[in-house]
């Protein structure tokens, strides 16, 4: 790149300097006047050591006297080091290596404190969700047991307490979020209690958790089944989506997909819940978790809907076969039928179902 000693005409500009480029690429030079935007060109530019001495001392001079100016500064030095630091591995790992065992002491702590936070917020966020769900509800959406709500709450005050009285207040996550220390004690502390409803609880509280990690798995599930139990369908089903495209634990996909399925079956759209429910199938997340074995129900059902009688009868047959092959006992499938109005409705409304399924699985009416 050539020096530059230009007074504010763009014309000039060389946007061959990486930084420079980039950030007219991204919006930073919307409003500004020539004059401006000659000054940020300069900044660009002294980042990558290409002004002549002329235009290096009116950046200093800017530098010395604009706040502002001094932060553009610091962040186009951070983009450029991170540009060149992701195209040369090597320089990346130096810059690793570089790090002093203080500042990865910081950082560490820094994780560690922001994941216990939005792991308090999830599993009290959980606990009270639950709280207001019926007990097959838990059983079909729930692998593990809420954590009591209490002691819970009463640790998470004493942890947040010990963390603001460190000094801390609002800072960013090292996990992709934002952590607000202070807002976590106030909620803590007794701003939750105002709160009557423990789904408003459990929602308030699971979206905290998002807040600090944008990645939490767990809390999205929970959090797009209170929006779908709201009436909130389109907000539920972005959520299942986005956990089911990203997530790296297969239990929280499998959940997902379970969910997603059953919002796209109550549309009448079978065919794209079938893809879900088939897909935990073959990709043997089924066999690698017994528990997802209820898929074969969801299944069953849909196809029964669609008037595919051998269909459904089939997947329930296979739902029970493995449920006994895992230690099950036949009453907990049974149960599934018996407990099940709507599907029982169904089953009794297509002429010869009935008879289908006593004939495909006669264990569950031995003792009819």
């Amino acid at each position: 790149m050539t020096s530059h000693d230009h007074q504010g005409d763009p014309a000039h500009w060389d946007v061959s300097s990486e930084a420079g480029a980039w950030f007219q690429s991204n919006g930073w030079s919307e409003g500004l006047s020539d004059h401006q935007l000659a000054l940020q060109e300069d900044l660009s530019c002294l980042v990558d050591g290409e002004l002549n001495e002329a235009a290096a001392a009116r950046a200093m001079v800017l530098l010395e006297d604009s706040a502002e100016a001094r932060d553009y500064f610091d962040d186009i030095q951070r983009f450029a080091r991170f540009h060149r630091d992701l195209s040369d591995p090597e320089r990346l790992e130096a810059r690793i290596a570089m790090l002093g065992s203080g500042e990865i002491a910081r950082a560490a702590e820094n994780i560690d404190l922001a994941h216990r936070l939005a792991t308090i917020f999830y599993q009290l966020g959980k606990a009270y969700t639950l709280a207001a769900l019926e007990p097959t509800e838990f059983r079909e959406r729930v692998f593990e047991a809420a954590v009591p709500v209490q002691e819970t709450k009463t640790r998470g005050r004493g942890f947040v307490d010990g963390v603001v009285a460190g000094g801390r207040e609002g800072e960013e996550s090292p996990l992709g979020g934002r952590v607000d220390w202070r807002e976590a004690r106030h909620l803590l502390n007794g701003r939750l209690e105002q709160i009557v409803d423990p789904i408003e609880k459990g929602k308030r509280l699971l979206e905290q958790a998002i807040d600090i990690d944008p990645s939490h798995e767990e809390s999205k599930i929970y959090l797009a089944y209170v929006h779908g139990r709201e009436g909130r369908p389109l907000r539920a089903a972005g959520l299942y989506r986005e956990v089911f495209d990203t997530a790296m634990n297969p239990d929280n996909r499998g959940h997902a997909a379970m969910q997603l399925g059953r919002l796209y079956r109550g549309e009448g759209d079978f065919r794209r819940a079938l893809v879900l429910w088939r897909w935990m199938s073959i990709s043997g997340l089924v066999a690698s978790e017994p528990r997802f074995n209820l898929v074969h129900f969801n299944i069953g059902v849909t196809y029964a809907e669609m008037g595919a009688t051998d269909r459904s009868v089939d997947s329930f047959r296979k739902l029970l076969d493995l449920h006994l092959d895992a230690g099950g006992d036949v009453s907990d499938i049974a149960s599934l039928f018996v407990q099940n109005d709507d599907a029982r409705a169904l089953f009794e409304s297509r002429p010869g179902f009935v008879e289908r399924l006593t004939a495909r699985l006669p264990e569950l009416f031995a003792d009819a």
